[in-house]
């Protein structure tokens, strides 16, 4: 065969997102395909134009009219364009149905490839707007470094560099003290990672931290996540506002201007502070941003102040309060811990300091303001943790190699070098502290005061302002991301009375009301005014947020879900478990009591979105996790051998239920729904009659409808239909394809056919065949009849729309009643295997049915009774004599069976065939006289039952069997209608395959 010659492309355009490189052929000008051109006019792959689905419009592809179209990013996102006329991917009946000619139907040009580059463009409605009226104007995107990258640095860049890192490294020492950063940073880095690989695994939009999460692994983590990230970024903007009015206070403090006293001074400029915030925020994120970027040049300058102070020799008033430039002994001595205070251990400065690293997710967390968050938030979130780091080692190091730990401040308290009485290293530099170290009353020093950045740098006040920045940025950054957060959690509705602070305002949908609740929270932390009191609560919450995303990452992984493939490569699953691990651990480490306490509520946010099985479907890990362990045990049972006492269990046990469509027979669901519950598989089955084109849209539409009403009416059960050109046919297929490896039924539940004497002989021939055809696929019966019947479809749909009659209507019936103290009789006719009396067992073990006493009544001798008495336990137990006079029942019997008779007069059996042929349901007068003892039985056994159960809850007899091939249709079903007509409950007649499902054994 030929190849299509195909000219060189003047260019391919290429579009890279992640691993993939996305080339567009450019086409060619109509007519360069030569001979191949398609004629002026041609119809869409065909001489005629074709009546496409409303989504569909034939388009120029390759040089000639076709519906079929090349692959397109809005075919793939969750955008509006997604099914439009002309936009949408043609449906497959397009593609391969015979569709009906249509010749008004014209082909849409194809749009040029250069301008669009493989994406559809917008149509001239939507790129023109309605007349008379602006284009609303496009919302504010970030880049990485401006929405990332710098975000996150002034998010860690926080109250804890400026005023405790100083203050950590004179109690810690600078080796514990690096120990205590790269604890936290190998927390932060490994979270950054799962969450840079949670921004690769599809589409971001706005909800941050939060959206993400709940997307990719479920609404049961994201959900708790979510909330608990947003509480603890609310309680951080308290913090670092906290920080900020300390600051303020100190100087107050020095120039003797305290408001009216220290603490109240904190809460009074610290609710200040956070009113002048809010404003900020409440501004949009256009000006949020530019306060971002003039907070970082600020903390930038300051920086660079501090290094320069470092390298400048100390004057006598620095010296005074323990400067002295870079010394190696001051270096030695600071290196080892001194530990000083009630926070003076290990983890109490690591729950203090561990908030100064928690702000990596401040980009994520306005995944919606970002040009392109999968790449954006790697990227940045990365580099910023990088940088952070290194800021905090060298600002660790080098202060703990100029700074003592006590000094008095006071210039009298120079000596000289060498002096008698002079203890401790600043003796070594002509000055004596050791008046105020002994009586621990030093003011200065790493250990004592606060701002020693700002006295050890070259001009002060720009350490102070970089502290204002940090502190104003870290708050601000964490002011803007609760409330997103909390926003899209809020418009999920996932929990219940916090829907109000969903609804978002402007062209950015900002969540003016989460705002307004975000605010009132941080002024509720901020009236604690103690920065150590407020620190550790924050370590507890984001912990714990940490460690969640890790475990959530590591559980989509090794569920292998399907919805988990994100493409950021640095990504680890055993990393995302180890941080997990380590953050748990290192919460308990810190306070277990707070520990235990976000952990509880953690655990209850997660119980009651399992409990409320909020109606959202993100295709996330928990649903795969849940395919995947129930596979898995679905294939581990193929390895375990079949066992009798298993048999309930559904290894054996389980039912394939002839509903048709469920809610028209709900007492045949609610009765094996009863005795299955929790213990083995059901099946709802429904045979569609029709041909395949008619019936299968209505399987399509109405399965969803049916499940949904199973679930309503708490069925645990499947619901599977067939398309089939008959009944019996269709149950073929059912019990043949139904279940799944050794979770497969073995037992068929029908109901009675009541109206079998009017119904057409085929329809008769059929349902006794299904009979014969579940013996011979070694299923288990169980036939149901009542005296009411089973259908209700009829009641149902003179009162109710049948458009809702699948997913809305329920009917009560008797199994769904308590029944009180009555009888379940149990008519064990014939040795089937045990399932007679097993199920009539299952079904009174259940609360509705536990008042109700089990009576067994078995036909046999009576020299036999005793013994049979003893082998069967529990149930009282009843023998009927085997001599009964007949009544006049047996003349109900014949005129049942006279409509069917052949009445042929005894003649051979060729000349019976040739007079039923075509009616095979007909019944011979040899047939009538051989099986007159089994109708016989069928009459007696009907009396006994009136006499004895006429009072029972529920009858189950064992199934009599008529011979295939022997017994007519006709004859078989007068059996059934005598033996259960008249009685009053609900009638069981169970057949098992003749094999064991009941032991006296362990083994």
């Amino acid at each position: 065969m030929a190849e299509l010659p195909v000219p060189e492309l003047p260019t391919a355009l290429s579009h890279c997102s992640g691993r993939f490189t996305i080339s567009t052929l450019l086409g060619t000008e109509e007519g360069s395909w030569g001979p191949y051109a398609a004629a002026e006019g041609a119809g869409c792959d065909s001489t005629h134009p074709t009546h496409l689905s409303s989504s569909t419009l034939c388009t120029r592809t390759f040089g000639y009219n076709t519906v079929d179209v090349v692959p397109a990013y809005e075919h793939y996102a969750n955008s509006k364009g997604v099914g439009d006329a002309g936009k949408g991917r043609p449906s497959l009946a397009d593609l391969h149905s015979i569709l009906k000619p249509d010749p008004g139907r014209l082909c849409a040009p194809m749009s040029d490839p250069q301008r669009s580059n493989g994406l559809q463009e917008a149509g001239p409605e939507e790129a023109a707007g309605e007349p008379g009226r602006a284009p609303a104007p496009e919302p504010i995107r970030f880049g990485w470094v401006k929405g990332v990258m710098i975000r996150c640095m002034l998010n860690i860049w926080g109250v804890i560099l400026y005023l405790r890192l100083p203050w950590i490294t004179a109690q810690a020492g600078i080796a514990l003290t690096w120990l205590i950063i790269l604890m936290s940073v190998t927390v932060t880095t490994i979270t950054g990672l799962s969450i840079s690989a949670i921004s690769t695994n599809g589409k971001v939009k706005s909800g941050g931290t939060y959206f993400l999460i709940s997307r990719s692994l479920g609404p049961e983590l994201g959900g708790s996540i979510g909330l608990i990230f947003a509480f603890a970024n609310a309680v951080a903007v308290a913090m670092h506002t906290v920080g900020f009015a300390e600051t303020v206070r100190d100087l107050l403090q020095e120039h003797n201007s305290l408001i009216v006293d220290p603490t109240n001074d904190i809460r009074i400029i610290g609710v200040i502070t956070v009113t002048v915030l809010l404003g900020i925020s409440l501004a949009g994120m256009e000006w949020e941003a530019k306060a971002q970027i003039l907070f970082f040049l600020v903390i930038l300058v300051s920086f660079i102040n501090y290094l320069v102070g470092t390298v400048i020799p100390a004057t006598a008033e620095k010296q005074a309060k323990g400067f002295f430039s870079y010394r190696a002994d001051i270096f030695a001595q600071n290196f080892v811990p001194n530990w000083r205070g009630p926070e003076g251990s290990f983890f109490g400065l690591f729950s203090i300091f561990f908030p100064s690293a928690t702000g990596i997710l401040a980009g994520a967390n306005i995944s919606g303001d970002l040009k392109d968050p999968a790449v954006a938030i790697p990227k940045g979130t990365l580099m910023a943790i990088f940088w952070t780091t290194m800021s905090y080692l060298v600002l660790s190091a080098t202060i703990g190699a100029c700074v003592v730990r006590d000094a008095s401040g006071s210039l009298n308290d120079s000596v000289a070098v060498g002096s008698p009485g002079c203890e401790g290293l600043a003796c070594s530099f002509g000055w004596n502290f050791t008046a105020c170290t002994q009586q621990q009353s030093c003011r200065y020093g790493l250990s004592n005061y606060y701002q020693s950045m700002s006295m050890v740098s070259g001009f002060g006040p720009l350490i102070t302002a970089g502290i204002f920045g940090a502190t104003l940025s870290s708050a601000l950054a964490c002011l803007v991301s609760a409330p997103k957060v909390f926003q899209c959690l809020c418009r999920d509705q996932l929990y219940p009375l916090i829907g109000f602070f969903g609804k978002g305002y402007g062209r950015n949908s900002e969540p003016i009301r989460g705002y307004m609740l975000t605010y009132i929270i941080a002024v509720g932390f901020i009236l604690i005014a103690e920065l150590n009191a407020i620190a550790p609560i924050i370590s507890n919450f984001f912990l714990c947020s940490y460690a969640l995303i890790n475990f959530s990452c590591f559980h989509a992984s090794i569920t292998n879900s399907p919805g988990w493939r994100p493409s950021f490569r640095y990504y680890s699953k055993w990393a995302a478990l180890f941080g997990a691990a380590v953050s748990v651990v290192i919460m308990f480490l810190l306070t277990w009591w707070a520990a235990l306490i976000a952990f509880g509520i953690v655990i209850f946010l997660l119980g009651y979105v399992l409990y409320k099985k909020p109606d959202v479907n993100w295709g996330s890990s928990m649903q795969a996790s849940s395919y995947n362990m129930a596979l898995n045990y679905s294939v581990g049972l193929s390895e375990v051998d079949e066992h009798i006492k298993n048999y309930r269990q559904g290894q054996v046990g389980a039912c394939l239920v002839l509903t048709g469509p469920p809610n028209f027979r709900p007492a045949l669901v609610d009765f094996v729904g009863t005795f299955t519950k929790n213990l083995s598989l059901m099946l709802c089955g429904n045979v569609l009659i029709g041909p395949r084109k008619q019936k299968m849209p209505e399987s399509r539409l109405t399965a969803d409808c049916h499940t949904k009403w199973l679930m309503k009416r708490k069925i645990k059960a499947f619901y599977t239909d067939v398309v089939a050109e008959d009944l019996r046919s269709g149950v073929q297929m059912l019990i043949q394809a139904a279940g799944l490896g050794k979770m497969r039924p073995n037992i068929l539940v029908l109901g009675y056919k009541r109206n079998w004497r009017t119904a057409s002989p085929q329809s008769l021939e059929d349902y006794v065949g299904i009979l014969h055809d579940t013996f011979d696929f070694k299923y288990g019966v169980c036939l149901m009849r009542m005296k009411e019947g089973l259908n209700v479809s009829r009641v149902m749909q003179a009162h109710v729309d049948p458009a809702t009659l699948a997913s809305e209507q329920q009917a009560s019936t008797v199994f769904q009643s308590e029944q009180g103290k009555k009888t379940i009789d149990i008519y064990w006719l014939f040795d089937d295997g045990g399932l007679t009396l097993l199920i009539p067992y299952l079904l009174g073990r259940k609360k509705r049915w536990g008042k109700c006493k089990i009576r067994v009544f078995v036909g046999g001798q009576i020299n036999r009774m005793d013994e049979e008495r003893k082998a069967t336990p529990k149930p009282a137990q009843t023998a009927f004599p085997g001599t009964v006079s007949l009544s006049c029942s047996i003349k109900r019997f014949d005129d049942l069976i006279a409509p069917f008779r052949l009445n042929d007069g005894f003649k051979d059996e060729a000349t019976v065939n040739e007079m039923r042929q075509g009616c095979p349901w007909k019944i011979s007068d040899e047939e009538v006289d051989k099986n007159r003892a089994k109708s016989l039985r069928q009459v007696r056994l009907n009396e006994i039952l009136l006499d004895y159960s006429r009072d029972a809850a529920l009858i189950a007899i064992t199934l009599p069997i008529g011979r295939k091939g022997r017994c007519p249709s006709s004859l078989y079903m007068a059996w059934l209608e005598t033996l259960s007509q008249d009685l009053r409950p609900p009638v069981i007649l169970t057949r098992g395959n003749q094999e064991n499902v009941l032991t006296f054994y362990c083994q």
